[in-house]
């Protein structure tokens, strides 16, 4: 009896009493492992890797076959709708600042570097504590990191209702809020991603799109309340907001796959696979510039355009508006025709052509094209981004470390991009040429380390991916 024939027979029969040593299979056993063993035919060439291991979910901690993901159904899906609520309160959130980044100026008198700080670190806690929460969830305490990451969010958000100094919003809004969300993020991405196979691309944009909803509703509230009742109960009115919203998550997300318990917080060899580093580089150089926009738009257009709060304000709900239809769109097209690295490069080229394009604006009209445009394409970055990476491993239960890895790596990017912006509008006397460039430039750096990445999956051909 062969190797493979053996280890089908123990898969088939359900026995633990051999662990062979993982190898590299052959294309032909990619294609058919776990198919032919239930008489069915074999899965398509194009998605092989992955339903190879979709086919089979085995641990040795479990040894239960739970078969492949639903796919659909109201389980998966009701996850879906749980999980867009998680990604509401922290993208959302994140996704609102430029309202905070123009109040916390005028009226805490520090420059707009400074500001950017607090909004900057948010950003790079939540992908930075992916590394950990990932490799958490993959050990199987998904319900405890998300339960504890709601808290604190919501914690810290009634904290910051009550901040009067800088120090005390870099703490609240900026750290503790940044460490809530990063137990919150990662993983309910890792999560979504073991119920879907074909539809993931649609399922993980539904849920990314909760940062467009977030980013609707948050800064509308702000609008609203924040002349009538003031700061302190404009922000608590958010923080109740965020615990109502962030309840049936903690109570109903649950866990579909056996923990894996064994295996490191940092999986290295992983960046000796050359798509998967590209990949990590590439979206380094476009988180660095992304978020320049959404931070600085509100300010741009009082201190350049001249334009009311009010306006201020519904350009960056525009801007975070047209962002819904920015994820759902190209997800189902990469689901159905393209795959998502095929899609994410244009998105990424047009983005970076955008924000060259925001150097010539000089009218409130060209200011809200400007809006629509580079909200539309950005929220395709962002969209994209976990699609993308989510296809880039192919082992499931390892999915929560890999992708909290490159979570981590881009932290780093997002932490640095917005407050390296303001300290050039600072030497540029106040003008944001030198910002824009900055912005347009790295995202364009970007697309071109993601071609790359997808040279070295696919070739040059038209192949999905």
């Amino acid at each position: 009896m062969t190797e493979k024939e053996e280890t089908e027979k123990h898969e088939v029969e359900g026995t633990n009493d051999i662990d062979p040593v993982p190898r590299s299979p052959s294309s032909h056993e990619e294609s058919t492992v776990g198919y032919e063993s239930n008489g069915l035919a074999p899965a398509p060439t194009h998605t092989s890797a992955l339903y190879r291991t979709l086919s089979v979910v085995r641990t040795r901690e479990s040894g239960r076959d739970l078969g492949p993901p639903p796919d659909g159904g109201f389980q998966a899906w009701s996850q879906v709708a749980l999980a867009h609520f998680v990604i509401f309160n922290t993208w959302g959130y994140i996704n609102s600042f430029g309202v905070f980044q123009t109040y916390y100026t005028q009226t805490l008198g520090h420059p707009p570097s400074d500001i950017s700080w607090v909004g900057s670190i948010q950003i790079f806690l939540l992908f930075f504590i992916g590394t950990f929460s990932g490799r958490a969830t993959d050990a199987g305490y998904f319900k405890f990191i998300l339960a504890v990451g709601a808290i604190l969010e919501c914690f810290c958000i009634f904290m910051t209702s009550l901040c009067t100094k800088y120090w005390q919003l870099f703490l609240a809004q900026g750290v503790g809020q940044g460490i809530g969300c990063g137990l919150m993020f990662c993983p309910t991405l890792a999560l979504i991603s073991t119920y879907f196979a074909k539809r993931r691309g649609i399922a993980i944009g539904i849920v990314a799109s909760g940062s467009a909803t977030g980013g609707l509703v948050f800064p509308a509230v702000i609008m609203r309340m924040l002349p009538e009742v003031g700061y302190g109960w404009t922000v608590r009115t958010l923080g109740f907001i965020s615990l109502a919203t962030l309840l049936p998550c903690v109570l109903f997300l649950k866990q579909r796959l056996p923990p894996r318990t064994s295996g490191p917080l940092v999986e290295w060899g992983a960046f000796t696979e050359l798509p998967y580093l590209l990949f990590a580089v590439g979206m380094f150089m476009n988180f660095w510039g992304l978020y320049i926009g959404f931070f600085y738009i509100g300010s741009f257009s009082r201190n350049i355009i001249g334009v009311s709060q009010t306006i201020s304000i519904d350009l960056l709900m525009v801007m975070n508006g047209v962002g819904l239809l920015g994820r759902l769109v190209p997800n189902l097209l990469a689901d159905q025709y393209t795959g998502p690295l095929n899609l994410l490069v244009p998105f990424s080229l047009l983005t970076g052509v955008v924000a060259y394009c925001w150097a010539g604006v000089t009218s409130l009209s060209g200011l809200w094209a400007f809006a629509v445009f580079y909200g539309l394409f950005a929220a395709g970055i962002q969209s994209l981004f976990p699609a993308t990476l989510s296809t880039l491993t192919t082992d499931l239960k390892k999915i929560g470390v890999r992708m909290g890895m490159v979570l981590s790596v881009v932290a780093v990017a997002a932490l640095i991009g917005s407050p390296i912006a303001g300290a050039l509008i600072q030497r540029d006397d106040g003008e944001y040429l030198y910002a824009q460039m900055f912005m347009g430039s790295t995202i364009l750096l970007g697309t071109l380390t993601l071609i790359g990445a997808r040279v070295t999956r696919v070739g040059t051909g038209l192949a999905r991916v």
